[in-house]
Parts: C-alpha cells; structure tokens; sequence
C-alpha cells in the first residue's frame, strides 16, 4: 500500500468514526466541533498541500485533493479544504503557515490596500467567526499578493449558508506585515476546485444512502429496488455521480500542475457537477420520498450541502460564461484545440 493510500484510508476511518450523526447536529446547530478538528490537526490533514521543504508530508497535490472529496462524502462540519488552500498559498509565498483554522479570501472580494492597511468587507467567509488566520489575495501593480493576518477584522454579519455551515461577513481593517507575491494559482480558482471535489464525494454518499433506502423499504411485499422504474432513477443517480466524480478528477489534475491556467479545466468541472448535483438530489429525494426532506435525516445534510456548495465561489451560470467568453476569443481556427486542452 503506498503511502498515499495509508493517509487516505487513515483519514476516511478517523472522519466516519469522529463525524457521526451527534456531532454533525451540533455543528449545523453553531457548535465548533473542537475535538473532531484536533483530530484531523493532529493528522497534519491542514498542511496536505504544502510543499514538503515548506512543513508539508510530501503527499502529491492530486492525492491531497482527494481529501476534499472524502470531506465532502462525511459531510465534515469544518474547514478543512479552505485551511488546506490557505496554507498552500502561505508556504508558496515563504509566509508562515497558520496555526489553525484559516479562511481564504479572494482578490474577487474586492478589499483595497492603502497605506499599508487592507480594508473592506468580506462576505460569506466560511468559519470567518472561528477562523485564527486569514489569507487574503489582493493586486499591487497588477500582480496578486497574499497578505497573512492574524487579526484585524471583526464579525459584520453571521450568517450560514443552507446546509448550516457558517458563512459570516467580515469587516476587516488591518495593518499589513506579513505578505508576498502570490505563487500559486487563484484562490477562487482553488474554491472552485475544492467545491466540485466536495460535491463529489457527497454524491457518493447520496448515492449509497439510496440504494440503502430502496433496498429496505417495501412496497406491495416487494424491495423498492426490485421495481424497474426505480432501478432506472439509481442507475441515473449514478451516472451522475460518475460524472462528478471525473469532473474532480479533472479539476484537481488541473490545480495540481503548478504551470498553466487551470482555469477551462475548473471552470468545465464546475459546470459538470453543478448539473450532476442538481439532477441527483432531486432523484434522490424523489427515492425518500419526504422523510429525505426532514433535517433528522442524512439526506438531507447532503443534499442542502450539494446546493450550497453548488453555488459557491461562482455558480455554473458564471462558469458557463467563463467557458463560452474563453471559446469565443479563440476564434474558429481554435476551436478544435481549445476543446482538447479543456
């Protein structure tokens, strides 16, 4: 078994043993799952993306990407791909990494450096009110920064989205003293990356649950899943969940290469796996039937998950544009090839 496999094996049965139906209702419910995240810190999980000569374990970037999937099929209650990036973009820079949990901001938030201060406001920061470090990306001279700050920014709004993951506004005016050219690729490419690894793995969940579902529950003395109509909606179900799944692949093979813009790589996973996410959860609640509404139930949990994650750092409708403004600029002539290289 290489090593890879060791840690994610480790980390797949830490996350099924630790993220258990107690702690994932506490924390849809405002609690910080402290233990479950000295677990994964304990495991060094946050610096998974970190260069090895920089702190890192040396684990390969698409392996460590996977690790967002697996957060995504435990539905884990913490920011784990957000610290991982944030991490990432400090040790890229020769900034120090943080010493806990960190939230990301991109340069798309729109907060202004002036006279060595950054300020502005910052929305739907995921964990913004637990988060010790900040990493926030900004432009000087035309070229990305990233700034580290430890303080310096207050609670505007709290606020979650709808799988009940905090989602806050911060107002942030702080002093810049650690920062750096930015190396790596852009952070709300990195989120999108990370959302459409998420999504991945929920659906893998969803999917299991259903065939759960359908093969205990009965309906005139037989198993749901011996009726056709049903297996023809589980076999829909995971075609969907297939395609998703390549779709991370994708993504993360793409923001794993350290040269090159990841960006039609991204942006084509992106649209993908909104579209797996949007037909599956309603298949999926269809095979329920309205108990996979109820907040006791898992389903829920995932598929309140999928629509949030959904819609983060860019819905598909501005993928979309993204796409077709980047297939558009490359005229006839390069049509052919710009399809290859997405």
């Amino acid at each position: 078994m290489s090593d890879a496999a060791m840690v994610l094996g480790t980390a797949d049965r830490l996350m099924a043993d630790q993220c258990d139906d107690a702690t994932v209702r506490s924390a849809r419910r405002g609690a910080w799952p402290a233990s479950l995240w000295n677990a994964i810190a304990q495991m060094g999980l946050p610096l998974a993306l970190v260069p090895e000569g920089s702190g890192g374990f040396g684990l390969d970037p698409v392996d460590a990407f996977a690790l967002a999937r697996l957060a995504g099929r435990h539905a884990l209650p913490l920011p784990l791909g957000e610290t991982m990036a944030a991490n990432q973009a400090l040790a890229l820079a020769g900034l120090p990494l943080a010493e806990g949990p960190a939230a990301f901001i991109p340069v798309e938030s729109g907060l202004v450096l002036r006279d060595g201060r950054i300020t502005g406001t910052a929305d739907r920061v995921p964990w913004g009110a637990t988060v010790g470090t900040l990493v926030v990306e900004y432009l000087l001279g035309g070229a990305r920064h990233v700034a580290r700050l430890d303080s310096g920014w207050r609670v505007a709004e709290s606020g979650t989205n709808i799988a009940h993951m905090p989602r806050d506004r911060l107002s942030i005016d702080a002093a810049i003293t650690a920062t750096a050219p930015a190396q790596g690729h852009p952070l709300y490419l990195m989120g999108a990356g990370l959302r459409v690894l998420q999504i991945a793995g929920a659906l893998d969940q969803v999917l299991d649950l259903s065939i759960a579902h359908v093969s205990d529950r009965k309906q005139f003395g037989r198993a749901l899943a011996t009726f056709q109509a049903i297996q023809h909606e589980l076999a829909r179900m995971a075609g969907e969940a297939a395609a998703a799944g390549a779709a991370a692949g994708l993504a993360a093979e793409a923001l794993a290469e350290a040269a090159g813009d990841p960006m039609l790589s991204v942006a084509a996973a992106r649209i993908r796996s909104a579209e797996a996410a949007s037909v599956a959860t309603g298949v999926a609640q269809q095979l329920h039937g309205a108990i996979g509404f109820t907040q006791e139930h898992r389903l829920h949990w995932y598929t309140s998950a999928l629509w949030s994650w959904r819609d983060e750092y860019g819905g598909p409708h501005h993928w979309t544009q993204c796409l077709g403004a980047a297939a558009l600029a490359v005229g006839r002539d390069g049509f052919w090839p710009f399809v290859v290289a997405a």
